[in-house]
């Protein structure tokens, strides 16, 4: 599978064979909708509580007598069917998190990408290498690009004015190669690779 490679100037300077076990995958929605579940499964702070009867404050003291007063028998004033009382089965302090094996891990990363090849949605550059920090330069590069929500993916270390120029631009994501993820590939809409990206990727997904 052949793409064009394009410098930030949208000019086309040259050709790249992209590999068929990483970006011709048929694409499974049941795979990538249970990475992105992982992912942000993980992400949850999981602090949402709520209080027990040991943590209700309170007497411990039996309200009334087991019998005779007519009224269902109740041993604190703490218990789920009294005001102020304790919630039962409520949410508790917990990590969400759980695990995926790291083939299958490995295998949505790919679909990923070959997701966003299968829609015509990939752009490969030359390189982030950029002259200038200056923001407006970088968006009407963009626009000539056609390239208006992104997620762009360099190699190990990202250039530091290209970096500047597009941090303040709306829908616009910049990840070094070791941070590509299946979550922010695919909630933007056009992913972005530069050749050091395809060549670093395909060497850890083969």
């Amino acid at each position: 599978m052949k793409v064009a490679v394009k410098n930030l100037e949208n000019k086309k300077v040259g050709d790249l064979t992209l590999s068929d076990a990483v970006f011709g995958l048929e694409v499974r929605p049941d795979i990538l909708h249970r990475m992105v579940n992982w992912q942000l499964a993980k992400r949850r702070a999981g602090t949402h509580k709520v209080k027990t009867i040991s943590e209700i404050s309170g007497t411990g003291k039996k309200p009334f007598r087991q019998k005779g007063t007519g009224n269902a028998r109740l041993g604190s004033l703490r218990g789920t069917q009294q005001r102020g009382g304790q919630t039962v089965h409520g949410p508790v302090v917990r990590s969400h998190a759980h695990d995926l094996p790291k083939k299958f891990r490995k295998l949505g990363l790919r679909m990923a990408l070959a997701s966003k090849y299968a829609a015509g949605k990939l752009v490969v550059l030359d390189d982030l290498a950029s002259k200038s920090h200056k923001t407006k330069e970088m968006a009407a590069n963009l626009k000539k690009m056609e390239i208006s929500s992104a997620l762009i993916i360099g190699g190990e270390e990202i250039d530091v004015n290209f970096f500047r120029a597009v941090r303040n631009i709306p829908n616009i994501d910049v990840l070094p190669q070791q941070g590509a993820n299946v979550y922010d590939i695919l909630r933007r809409d056009t992913l972005v690779l530069t050749k050091d990206a395809v060549a670093k990727l395909e060497e850890r997904l083969k």
